[in-house]
């Protein structure tokens, strides 16, 4: 694979996406020889491109070393592409047919920042307790697809983003113990997806599905908000099913292409 983003690696411009692409397939940082070894690039070359990518915040040193890992600004920017290329009519269409097949709020939410923001949503009802609108942000450790993203991470990196979060307590239901977090993480990561039990605020219980890329890569995360009231924390499990069915179809728009296809401007 690094071979193939080598000989796309013509110009300068192909060079720096080709190193920004090998820096976050890695599950470790990498140094300047490495990048430049895969990418078979001159070191020289690779320095100055690294260089450069710094400078802009689409790199950055690992915390105490020379090696590489993704910058902030580009985990802000994929975050942002991420959520225009959910804001479609297609995907939208998605969104909407799983919301009138459950009958309550979904919304499509991506971390950016080590906060959770919501990019789409569809509401069916009447408004009732907690709901997510396209820009809102939201914790990651009380609320569904916060919990799903920090599962997903490898095992090290999950209990230093947990030992770095103001586990803030909102409601009497929130987990503010880190020991408590990850054991809730590692069963959210065996069972694929996330529950909330009135965590972010009172009256709300909530449950959310991975969207993954074809790679199986974490994209985004579809979820429902209810009112415990109308759904019980228990019955959250029913909605399962249909969430999983509608994440998949937005999975498979990601290798679609549609020259007809708008952006929405209002969600």
């Amino acid at each position: 694979m690094a071979k193939q983003e080598a000989k796309k690696a013509a110009g300068p411009l192909d060079r720096a996406l080709a190193i920004v692409g090998h820096v976050a397939n890695q599950t470790k940082a990498a140094s300047v020889a490495e990048i430049a070894n895969a990418l078979s690039l001159p070191v020289p070359t690779a320095h100055r491109l690294v260089g450069n990518l710094e400078e802009r915040g689409l790199l950055q040193k690992a915390l105490g070393s020379k090696r590489y890992v993704v910058g902030n600004q580009l985990v802000m920017l994929s975050a942002k592409v991420i959520g225009a290329a959910f804001r479609t009519a297609r995907r939208h269409a998605v969104l909407r047919a799983v919301a009138g097949e459950i009958g309550e709020q979904c919304e499509i939410g991506v971390v950016r920042d080590n906060l959770v923001t919501y990019v789409d949503s569809v509401r069916v009802s009447l408004p009732q307790g907690l709901q997510f609108n396209p820009g809102e942000a939201a914790p990651l450790h009380c609320t569904s697809t916060g919990k799903i993203y920090m599962s997903r991470l490898p095992e090290r990196a999950r209990e230093k983003l947990c030992r770095s979060l103001a586990l803030t307590r909102y409601t009497d239901n929130t987990i503010v113990d880190c020991e408590a977090l990850l054991k809730l993480l590692e069963e959210t990561r065996h069972h694929g997806w996330a529950k909330t039990n009135e965590e972010y605020v009172k009256g709300v219980v909530g449950c959310a599905v991975p969207i993954v890329s074809p790679d199986r890569e974490l994209i985004a995360c579809l979820g429902v908000s209810v009112p415990a009231a109308r759904v019980s924390f228990a019955e959250l499990e029913r909605f399962i099913t249909p969430l999983q069915r509608a994440a998949e179809l937005l999975s498979q728009t990601i290798l679609q292409t549609d020259s007809e296809e708008e952006t929405l401007e209002d969600t």
